[in-house]
């Protein structure tokens, strides 16, 4: 019995002992069991089906020495036919213009990059997300992937970017753009945080004589944590990145086979998503930064949403309201998911790209496993509303 199967048993056991009547004829009468929380350790909550990263890689014959070393996901770049609309659209969200060119507009949180996004003037399209390497010469690495597609040309210094820097963008395999970035000065302004809430619960009361107030207005965005794509070939996307990059899952989910995999001797599996941490060794890091699932039947390739970090479940619930009042059309939320444990809501921003608030995500590192799971729609959140067929195309 692994841990979240305890959790379950104590409830049941809970339930027996305090109060549940006992019918006519002596079977126990079960009310329903109320509902519990618990942060439950990396290794349990993943759980028996589940196995070390390292292991992971070493299957696949994975040579960690030879990828290419990201530092971090830095921003989101897409094309947008209005600028002033996404412009309108990105400060309801919580973001702030840190800078305008002619055609184009960067977008920062209250967190410590440069930027957290970048628009440009054009016809809808996605430019992809861009990660910070840990030297100048990763990007020469990049330049040398096998197979890899130069979008830029070459090496290319951002002279007019905040923060300055070098950028080269490479086609992933199935063409979704990918940049890398290095040399951006650091931000100096200390920009102004959201304070922590004191909370009080049923037996913990340490806000005394202290109210709690809020002002409306949008959800003050941190960071960009993550971003993700819907592709036609996932086994060799998956290959691709996990192989020529410092990323590799912390889930991965499935669809089960009718016909038996001959090396477990078990039902086969068709792996159709993963969800991605950047490899950082011991320092912990978000659940996934990059995620990638296979393409819903008679739907073409895209970008699926891109993510950004908010301050605390308050925040993210008067960011809500703001967007609602503002008449933008939701998608799904707001909810908490299974995997990387997020409190979500996604929106439709004005050009008709998917984005999400998210708040109190998991942390990972290389010790917490694997983890390995059914894709199922049932999956995708412990509460929330149901989930929209829109999101799962």
């Amino acid at each position: 019995m692994n841990k979240l199967d305890e959790l379950k048993h104590n409830i049941t056991e809970d339930a027996l002992k305090n109060g549940d009547k006992t019918s006519t004829n002596g079977a126990i009468s079960r009310g329903p069991s109320p509902n519990r929380g618990a942060s439950v350790r990396d290794v349990d909550a993943q759980g028996p089906d589940s196995e070390s990263k390292r292991e992971w890689q070493k299957k696949r014959g994975i040579d960690v020495s030879k990828q290419v070393r990201l530092a971090k996901l830095s921003h989101m770049r897409y094309q947008h036919p209005d600028l002033n609309k996404i412009t309108t659209f990105l400060r309801d969200f919580g973001m702030h213009v840190v800078k305008k060119g002619e055609n184009e507009r960067w977008f920062r949180g209250y967190g410590p990059d440069q930027y957290v996004y970048y628009a440009r003037q054009g016809p809808k399209k996605f430019l992809g997300g861009a990660f910070e390497v840990e030297s100048k010469e990763e990007l020469d690495k990049v330049l040398k992937i096998p197979g890899a597609t130069a979008l830029t040309n070459g090496i290319e210094e951002m002279t007019d970017a905040p923060g300055g820097g070098y950028i080269v963008t490479i086609a992933d395999p199935e063409g979704f753009p990918v940049s890398f970035i290095y040399g951006q000065a650091e931000v100096k302004e200390e920009r102004k945080k959201p304070g922590k809430l004191v909370v009080n619960d049923e037996t913990d009361k340490p806000r005394e004589k202290a109210f709690q107030r809020f002002e409306p207005g949008p959800a003050a965005v941190h960071k960009l944590g993550h971003f993700g794509i819907n592709v036609d070939n996932f086994p060799a996307q998956m290959e691709w990145y996990t192989r020529h990059f410092n990323i590799y899952p912390s889930d991965i989910l499935y669809v089960p086979q009718d016909s038996i995999d001959p090396a477990t001797g078990k039902p086969g599996r068709k792996e159709v998503a993963l969800f991605a941490s950047i490899d950082q060794g011991q320092k912990c890091v978000d659940h996934h930064t990059f995620f990638m699932t296979t393409t819903a039947p008679g739907k073409e390739k895209h970008v699926h949403h891109s993510s950004y970090e908010v301050h605390d479940f308050d925040t993210q619930l008067l960011g809500h309201q703001w967007l609602a009042e503002k008449k933008y059309e939701p998608v799904w939320g707001v909810g908490r998911h299974i995997l990387g444990s997020q409190i979500f809501d996604y929106w439709w921003d004005a050009t008709g790209f998917m984005v999400e608030h998210y708040a109190d995500g998991d942390l990972v590192n290389e010790d917490t496993p694997v983890g390995y799971g059914p894709a199922e729609h049932e999956g995708l959140a412990v509460w929330g509303p149901e989930v929209p067929q829109t999101f799962l195309e």
